[in-house]
């Protein structure tokens, strides 16, 4: 039986992935970590009774250890407990669901631990891949992507050989089809309404901007090893193709189903094998059409911004993820408006002196610094 760590169990990757869980019924949750919704979190440990739990803030610590003093289960705390749950001797994969730039430390230590990693944290690789990736080819470590445009494109590749172009599908977000002026003063609420996904406020955020696809684009370069022009981004409003691969010989492939985050969590957690599907079947009968449009880059400049981040590389990355999770956060708190958050990257990156090949521990000053410079 399969031993698992979710790192983020609270958050919506990770209550998707205690669905799939529950719907296997063949793999053991050995620990689980949230950030500070220890009532959820008391509740999750209670089912699945993990040798440990972990939460984020140091100041709910206690009354998670009271909530769970009957149990024998280990309470940990801090970024510190966070990463010995990823690391415990009997986890065989890591879920890394943490959102932002806190969840590279504990995938980090995974690794460094030898555990298969199931990456739903773009950020993950967006600010270290130059230190992951090798990272993980060394330790013989399994990186499974549970993003659905990456798990897409794993399930696309053949072979490692003959790759032309990777395309990465993009839904539009709830601002397809808007001019900048009718973004001026669109509310938090209007940027939350996503055409097809349910998904964490953030991530949804970046979906509105394009943010997301930016990211995707630099977290695909280092999964596939495939260079940025040969990475392409179309709209498609279904979100019933998540990803495609076009070879040498012109031919595409694409990967299909319903729009449902729980395929690729179930994918990384039976693999290599494939077991029955937790998502609906897919009938294309009742879809009828299937549309694709080239990006507004004029509208949503984050494509071309994440683009320009990428082929930089150093720690350029790192300051486009930091400034954009620091905006989106403004954004979300009501202190910026919505056509603000590119403009506040973009500033941040135009500031930023390049560090070439950045340490883990460069990468965090850096993105301490880009959120303080924002006052985040």
């Amino acid at each position: 039986m399969k031993s698992i760590a979710i790192l983020g169990s609270t958050g919506s990757i990770g209550t998707q992935t205690l669905e799939a869980v529950d719907f296997l019924n063949d793999i053991k949750v050995s620990a689980l970590t949230a950030g500070g919704n220890i009532e959820l979190l008391e509740r999750q440990a209670r089912k699945y009774k993990p040798s440990v739990v972990a939460v984020a803030d140091l100041s709910k610590a206690a009354d998670l250890k009271l909530r769970l003093a009957d149990t024998d289960i280990e309470v940990v705390s801090g970024q510190e407990g966070i990463c010995y749950a990823a690391t415990l001797d009997e986890v065989d994969m890591v879920v890394a669901a943490i959102v932002g730039i806190a969840g590279l430390s504990p995938v980090y230590d995974a690794i460094c631990a030898g555990k298969d990693i199931a990456l739903a944290n773009k950020e993950t690789l967006v600010t270290a891949g130059d230190i992951i990736m090798p990272l993980a080819r060394e330790k013989g470590v399994g990186m499974l992507p549970v993003d659905s445009e990456h798990h897409a494109i794993f399930q696309c590749i053949t072979e490692k050989k003959n790759i032309k172009n990777l395309i990465i599908t993009a839904s539009g977000g709830s601002f397809f089809g808007k001019t900048p002026q009718e973004l001026e003063n669109v509310t938090v609420e209007d940027a939350l309404n996503h055409p097809n996904w349910s998904m964490g406020r953030k991530i949804t955020i970046d979906s509105a901007t394009l943010m997301n696809k930016a990211l995707e684009v630099i977290e695909a370069h280092h999964l596939f090893n495939v260079d940025y022009d040969r990475i392409k981004v179309v709209v498609h409003r279904e979100s019933i193709v998540h990803s495609m691969v076009e070879y040498t010989d012109n031919s595409v492939l694409a990967q299909m189903a319903t729009p449902d985050m729980r395929l690729p969590i179930q994918a990384a957690l039976t693999y290599p094998e494939m077991a029955e599907g937790i998502a609906k079947p897919l009938d294309l009968s009742k879809i009828c059409t299937l549309s694709f449009y080239e990006p507004d880059r004029k509208t949503f400049p984050a494509l071309d911004l994440g683009l320009y981040a990428g082929k930089t590389g150093g720690s350029m990355p790192v300051v486009f993820n930091a400034a954009n999770e620091a905006a989106v956060q403004m954004f979300l708190d009501g202190k910026i408006r919505f056509m603000e958050i590119v403009q506040l990257v973009e500033k941040a990156m135009e500031k930023h002196t390049v560090i070439p090949n950045p340490t883990i521990k460069e990468i965090s000053e850096i993105d301490k610094k880009i959120r303080g410079d924002l006052n985040c």
